[in-house]
């Protein structure tokens, strides 16, 4: 993924108003993120961690989607797989759940997805976070072909937003 400012985030967002991009928690250290390792980025709002953002270039475009975390949820204990990049965590996956954008988002319509709590699919597809043991099943695709999937399950979650 390419290096994004603040503007570029803000401006991004598909299924809130103007207003809320612009107060939303951006996060911090930006120029430090590991850009050539991301695929979209992902975060948690620190001062509410019930709400989560994600930011990703489909089809040449940025589309940002703000999200909230379901409070009923998997359990602690329970193994569940991330729709998104198919890493299966004890306890670190999440529904998430976006307004629609538009009409349907303003009269209450929302989609959701389990997704990692943390949103660091990207991470976990290549490697660089473990999300535990046997976390990652053995599977015969190249790392390009494992990206590639977790691409294009995120344009598919960020179509249903925007459609």
């Amino acid at each position: 993924m390419k290096p994004l400012t603040e503007q570029e985030i803000r401006a991004s967002f598909v299924n809130c108003t103007k207003g809320e991009a612009k107060r939303l928690n951006v996060p911090r250290g930006l120029p430090e993120l590991p850009w050539e390792e991301l695929d979209f980025l992902g975060w948690r709002d620190p001062q509410a961690p019930e709400r989560a953002y994600l930011v990703a270039e489909l089809d040449g475009r940025l589309a940002g989607v703000a999200l909230r975390l379901s409070t009923g949820g998997v359990g602690q204990a329970r193994r569940s797989m991330c729709s998104l990049c198919v890493t299966t965590h004890s306890g670190g996956v999440s529904l998430m759940v976006a307004p629609r954008a538009g009409k349907a988002g303003q009269q209450g319509n929302s989609v959701g997805a389990y997704m990692c709590s943390d949103l660091a699919c990207s991470l976990y597809v290549r490697g660089k976070r473990e999300a535990g043991p046997g976390a990652r099943l053995h599977e015969s695709i190249t790392l390009e072909e494992k990206i590639e999937r977790t691409l294009t399950n995120l344009a598919a979650f960020v179509a249903k937003v925007t459609v």
